[in-house]
């Protein structure tokens, strides 16, 4: 009888997929979204343990503005975040490490990739992502057709109809930070 890891039973870690990305000895780009936020780190392996270099959570944007919910821009917003940080430590070439997920075209975690690759930041994956949808113009417009929908936006005081506009507002921040 084969015992089986944990981690494994408890359906968090492939260890076949981690021990691919661990031979390439370079830093792993986490990206992890829940429900309601998105966070990504940059991790070195080290024999005690996995070293997080750099941290940003999709929470962090609050101060620039953006209400943080669980979409294309938030991820987007908050993989140029994670590339600011990764600058100032002088951080070089990662790898995408998506966990569990499988990957599909057009998915959260390869939008918060594409914020980080367009800030700077080397990940060795090759990434094409539709620019509309980064800015939230697919929200935008469901928002048109939809009037009652995005509650909790306006709760937030922000306006979806204007999101893009907001987009570019927070963009800069970040980038002059």
């Amino acid at each position: 009888m084969r015992t089986i890891r944990r981690r494994r039973r408890e359906g968090r870690t492939d260890y076949s997929k981690r021990v691919r990305l661990l031979k390439g000895r370079l830093p792993r780009v986490v990206v992890r979204r829940s429900n309601r936020s998105v966070s990504m780190q940059i991790v070195s392996y080290e024999r005690g343990g996995d070293k997080v270099v750099a941290m940003a959570h999709s929470n962090e944007l609050r101060e620039f503005g953006w209400m943080p919910k669980r979409n294309t821009p938030t991820a987007y917003l908050t993989g140029e975040l994670l590339a600011r940080k990764a600058a100032k430590l002088n951080v070089g070439e990662c790898t995408l490490d998506t966990g569990l997920r499988k990957p599909t075209k057009a998915s959260i975690l390869f939008a918060a990739a594409k914020g980080a690759i367009d800030n700077g930041l080397k990940i060795r994956n090759s990434i094409e992502f539709d620019e509309k949808r980064i800015r939230g113009e697919h929200i935008k417009a469901y928002a048109a057709e939809n009037k009652d929908a995005f509650a909790l936006y306006r709760k937030g005081n922000v306006d979806v109809a204007k999101i893009d506009e907001l987009f570019g507002k927070v963009s800069g921040a970040i980038k002059q930070k």
